[in-house]
């Protein structure tokens, strides 16, 4: 067995028998514990995220504004996740693993609510702006109930996790993702994609915090828009399969219909395990990368940015997420194709041979952007554990692992990628486990206000 094996191996366990249990589980109890939240604030979360928009006294405090935290946190949730893995998830467990996927984004919305609460709640004032995020929350939160020494393990090991995770090994991966779509779209060489790909993050992100949020805030919307209206042009373009496609979706996630001439049994077993694995994956609701961009927002209530990350959440998979799965499913794709085969196969049914650029191009901002969300998340952590002094060399590790990533097969590095990300949940989700009654006190201090 290789090494490589070795990690899928565990990989596979953690997955199938702990991750997708852990992350369900914590979003079924924040939903009954805070009364589903989802309903009850969304009306908030909307007005918290878009409020200053329209205010005639726009925000002046320092820092980074609600609605540029909340772009910092798309920026990350929306990346290849949102093509590929929605289009594995499709082939994988049929059309009702949309239906799974959309029920994981409604319990992931109470995690959420609960991260970016508690992330406001412990963060810190540091260089002219806040930082904060699960190594806080589990540093400061939890010294009564775990002991300082514990809870600085927990901490330690949770940001050693997420600067592998996102800071290097994920880097190296979107900066793959991106060099191979443009090659196969545009012929552009790898090596070449990979230096303008590092140049243009490096020049981001030594702007600090506020050019990273400036980034998001102007690039996220496009790019979500852009991608929303090739859907709907998708919707018009096979509107007479909307009904049939939204059926199958229904009937496949129940085991109303038969996938593929399969057991109806298997059809939903499968049909929940992609449906709610990848979109946890996509989301990220509950693994802790998130609540650093929204520890970082000036708020005049923590609890309001709390509603921002929920309504993150919904926009990644209601719109995003969803948008793959009706470019695929009402094209008429050959279902049987793997994950970048398939949407490339619908790409080109819905828009000829200019789709597999237009494909190509979408990749390639999703990835990019999740490289700026991913870098400011690891960013806080290496702050965490080695102070500012250490952030001139992890910059140049950033920016070296795009360039280099870009030159790789990078199945090894994926795989240690998503073991951290998988390490990163187990800290995370007991933490917010055990400061649930701080969730709530804030909520109900909110309600009072």
């Amino acid at each position: 067995m290789t090494f490589h094996d070795f990690i899928e191996q565990i990989n596979g366990i953690l997955v199938a028998y702990v991750l997708v249990f852990v992350l369900v589980g914590i979003g079924i109890i924040f939903t009954i514990y805070l009364g589903l939240p989802q309903f009850r604030y969304f009306k908030q979360s909307i007005k918290a995220s878009f409020g200053d928009l329209f205010a005639k006294n726009k925000n002046k405090r320092a820092g980074v504004t609600a609605l540029q935290a909340m772009m910092i946190s798309i920026s990350a949730q929306v990346g290849t996740g949102n093509i590929i893995g929605v289009a594995t998830a499709i082939c994988l467990g049929g059309a009702g693993a949309i239906f799974w996927m959309w029920a994981s984004a409604f319990l992931g919305m109470a995690t959420i609510l609960a991260e970016g609460i508690l992330a406001q709640r412990y963060k810190v004032w540091q260089n002219g702006h806040y930082i904060g995020g699960p190594a806080f929350y589990i540093k400061l939160g939890l010294k009564k109930k775990l002991g300082k020494h514990t809870c600085n393990l927990l901490a330690g090991f949770f940001a050693i996790a997420i600067i592998v995770a996102l800071g290097c090994a994920g880097q190296m991966t979107q900066s793959n993702s991106i060099s191979g779509a443009m090659n196969q779209a545009f012929n552009i060489p790898t090596y070449m994609t990979g230096i303008i790909v590092a140049i243009i993050a490096g020049f981001v992100v030594i702007g600090g915090v506020k050019r990273i949020a400036k980034f998001a805030e102007i690039v996220v919307p496009f790019m979500a828009i852009f991608y929303v209206l090739v859907a709907i042009y998708i919707l018009i373009k096979f509107h007479s399969n909307i009904g049939s496609v939204f059926s199958s979706i229904i009937n496949q996630a129940f085991g109303l219909e038969a996938v593929g001439g399969g057991a109806v049994g298997i059809g939903i077993k499968e049909a929940i395990r992609y449906g709610v694995a990848r979109g946890l994956f996509a989301n990220e609701a509950g693994m802790g990368s998130t609540p650093h961009a929204h520890a970082s927002a000036t708020t005049k209530h923590g609890v309001t940015q709390g509603f921002v990350a929920m309504l993150a959440v919904f926009i990644d998979t209601a719109f995003i997420c969803t948008a793959t799965a009706l470019i695929i499913l009402l094209s008429g794709a050959d279902l049987s194709l793997n994950g970048i085969e398939l949407t490339t196969a619908a790409f080109r049914i819905a828009f000829g041979d200019i789709g597999v650029q237009l494909l190509a191009l979408c990749l390639a901002f999703f990835a990019f952007t999740t490289i700026i969300g991913w870098y400011y998340f690891a960013q806080i952590n290496v702050i965490y554990l080695f102070s500012q002094k250490a952030l001139p060399y992890f910059k140049f590790i950033f920016v070296f692992c795009i360039a280099f990533g870009a030159l790789l097969k990078v199945d090894l590095v994926w795989s240690i990628s998503d073991l951290c990300n998988t390490l990163m949940v187990l800290p995370n989700t007991l933490a917010l486990f055990l400061l649930a009654p701080i969730v709530k006190k804030e909520l109900i201090k909110f309600h009072k206000h």
